[in-house]
């Protein structure tokens, strides 16, 4: 079996940002445009790690740990996005993304 290399990981990860990106652009569900913006973050997680392989030594460690600063960044984006959805579904029992314009206000 061949090994991996850095451009399938490359590819993998240019592929799921894309498919983040069209769930955002294309989507008006809020849960759906949360998903999206998860997928684009695991994405750039993964050019990380494959890019963190094909450096020496000290490099390879600080590719590695980019991305568990962005899971917990990712993780407190899911918190607040996740709030906002809950308040705003209770005052206008939808989920659609156009309910988020009043917070423009």
């Amino acid at each position: 079996m061949a090994p991996i290399e850095s451009y399938h990981v490359q590819a993998l990860a240019a592929v799921l940002f894309t498919v983040g990106i069209a769930v955002v652009v294309t989507r008006r569900n809020i849960f759906l445009l949360l998903m999206g913006v998860e997928l684009m973050l695991n994405a750039v997680n993964l050019s990380f790690i494959g890019f963190a392989r094909t450096l020496p030594g000290d490099a390879s460690l600080t590719g590695n740990l980019v991305p568990l600063f962005t899971i917990a960044i990712a993780a407190a984006e899911a918190c607040v996005g996740l709030a906002m959805v809950i308040c705003i579904t209770r005052r206008k029992d939808t989920v659609d993304a156009d309910a988020f314009s009043e917070m423009k206000e």
